[in-house]
């Protein structure tokens, strides 16, 4: 990464949330609502700008991501034990799929509804140290995997057109790139691969011009990467271990990013595990996809 373009404006506190490990982040434009969820003290969150409100209601397993449904109320939940649907205001779980139930040890991490309404998702071991993790497609009948052997899951994410998915390992330091043709997925070739000292790419998003914002765990900052691979900016973010953003707001322009305080010193990283948020100078993210099956 040879002298960047640095983000003129620093991402700030929006919500103290403290969490042991955010992530997620994912706005519902129909109640301008951003959700994101904490791993390791399960819960999800939920932000109201125009309200300045924001609750939580915890979860009964770890949870990785939510998807939105037609139900405002209801999200598809990434569970340790598999997809669920989730009641946010009774807390009632209706259980969907279990990829991994020969792996007890594995967990759901990130993911994210796609272009083609179905949910597409990764999974993990929960110790981080076995290859046993993989990502999958669920369209509410079928469950497909694809791209295999992954310590870490993250991603994934898709090209404005839907015709390409990115999705990360983050413990082998790379994105890879997969062709999508109507939900048959082609084989991994690298994106990006990150470099020393970049720390370890984790979640993602991807604007409207097709351009990929990579959270760098570890490394205090997000990158914008052109369709190329090639480096278009960084955003330096106040604390070291970023984890995923996504874009919000009524125009799409704030980018809201979930931090993690895991394994940090509250007195020197004072800002671990906080929701921040920054405009994007009026570059405009993707409408979130809603779940219908």
């Amino acid at each position: 990464m040879t002298h960047p373009a640095v983000h003129p404006e620093t991402p700030h506190v929006a919500v103290a949330s403290a969490c042991v490990l955010g992530e997620g982040p994912v706005w519902d434009h129909r109640s301008g609502t951003l959700f994101w969820v904490d791993i390791k003290n399960p819960g999800i969150w939920r932000y109201r700008p125009e309200a300045k409100e924001h609750f939580r209601v915890d979860t009964p397993e770890r949870v990785g991501f939510v998807a939105l449904t037609p139900d405002p109320e209801v999200v598809v939940a990434g569970l340790k034990s598999g997809l669920a649907r989730f009641n946010l205001t009774t807390g009632a779980v209706q259980p969907i799929v279990s990829p991994d139930k020969d792996k007890p040890s594995n967990r759901i991490n990130d993911g994210l509804v796609g272009p083609d309404g179905a949910v597409y998702f990764g999974t993990m071991d929960d110790e981080e140290e076995t290859a046993s993790g993989a990502f999958w497609r669920w369209d509410g009948k079928e469950l497909t995997q694809f791209h295999s052997g992954i310590v870490v899951t993250n991603g994934p994410a898709f090209s404005p057109d839907g015709q390409r998915i990115y999705a990360t390992d983050t413990t082998g330091q790379t994105i890879y790139a997969l062709d999508d043709g109507g939900g048959r997925i082609g084989q991994p070739s690298p994106f990006v691969r990150f470099e020393e000292g970049w720390g370890h790419p984790d979640g993602m998003a991807v604007d409207a011009e097709g351009f990929v914002w990579v959270c760098h765990w570890g490394a205090s900052r997000i990158t914008r990467f052109a369709p190329d691979g090639t480096v278009e900016r960084t955003v330096s973010v106040p604390t070291a271990q970023v984890t995923k953003c996504a874009f919000g707001g009524p125009d799409l322009t704030t980018l809201y990013i979930t931090t993690a305080a895991i394994g940090r010193d509250p007195h020197i990283d004072v800002m671990a595990g906080h929701l921040f948020k920054v405009e994007t100078g009026g570059i405009r993210g993707l409408r979130t996809n809603i779940f219908e099956g």
